[in-house]
């Protein structure tokens, strides 16, 4: 399984890992503030299974760990914001997104910048 995971581009990767992460998130988030009952405690094992999800398709990639997270924290960044406006409605404001362009810009330096 991991043998034929290694051979999927880094990006697809990265795109799994990270949609797994923050899904896992907001499910954890829901989970937390539901009023309590079978649904508190699905959402939180539901959540728990998509990070340890994440955890697997982000360590798969066969890179460099520390040339690899540059590359997934601009994704994440992307991804965040994706599932924030799906799950919970809302929008980035101009601060997210400067931010953003901040985070994207710093994660593909430490990913592409040879020295």
């Amino acid at each position: 399984m991991l043998a034929l995971l290694r051979s999927v581009p880094i990006f697809i990767l990265l795109i799994i890992a990270t949609s797994l992460e923050v899904s896992g998130d907001a499910l954890v988030r829901l989970s937390i503030f539901h009023p309590g009952g079978m649904i508190r405690w699905a959402l939180l094992l539901a959540g728990a299974l998509l990070l340890l999800g994440y955890g697997v398709f982000l360590n798969v990639a066969p890179v460099d760990f520390g040339r690899v997270v540059g590359l997934y924290v601009g994704t994440l960044f992307i991804v965040w914001q994706i599932i924030n406006f799906i799950v919970f409605k809302s929008l980035p404001g101009m601060p997210v997104l400067l931010g953003g362009l901040l985070i994207i810009a710093g994660g593909a330096i430490v990913t592409f910048w040879r020295s």
